[in-house]
């Protein structure tokens, strides 16, 4: 199974459809929301929500919805990566709720070689979230850093394996 792709196997236009999509849980957004500290009530209590907001329940909170993407792009995008290098844009663009299903796709927009280093390349994508209505949730722009694939050939021919750890041996 293909984990990431090399810089030669960006194509700019191309779309790459991330699968399995993850349904939101009540537990994961309350959890997300504990481990990074945001308590926002819109979030954490039902009772809040459903009294004192437009949306009379609780909004899953925007940053572990881009979290999800991100981490659903990787095999398609950044398994590779040297280095994400920036996030140029992020939009939360409708809610989420609990119970929601999350996909993603990204598009690739512009691919260039590194200035300084010749092993390397600099992707830059798209990546749009969509519920299981088709409704666009959230979208974010971000350029990934990734080796090409001659570096990978050269350092397997020095031993190496770029992509798996070398361990020592037990005995």
């Amino acid at each position: 199974m293909q984990f990431g792709r090399y810089y030669e196997e960006f194509e700019v236009g191309a779309v790459y459809r991330h699968w399995p999509g993850k349904t939101v849980t009540e537990y994961d957004d309350h959890l997300f929301c504990l481990l990074t500290m945001n308590h926002h009530p819109l979030h954490m209590d039902a009772h809040y929500a459903e009294t004192a907001s437009q949306f009379k329940r609780n909004v899953v909170v925007g940053n572990y919805i881009y979290s999800l993407l991100l981490g659903m792009s990787v095999p398609d995008v950044s398994g590779k990566a040297i280095a994400n290098l920036e996030v140029e844009s992020l939009r939360h663009v409708a809610p989420t709720f609990h119970g929601d299903t999350i996909y993603g796709e990204t598009t690739v927009l512009d691919k260039r070689e590194s200035g300084s280093k010749p092993d390397r390349g600099v992707v830059s994508v798209e990546t749009r979230g969509y519920n299981q209505d088709g409704t666009m949730v959230c979208v974010f722009r971000r350029k990934v850093m990734v080796p090409k694939r001659e570096y990978a050939a050269s350092a397997v021919a020095e031993g190496v394996d770029p992509e798996r750890p070398s361990f020592p041996d037990p005995r």
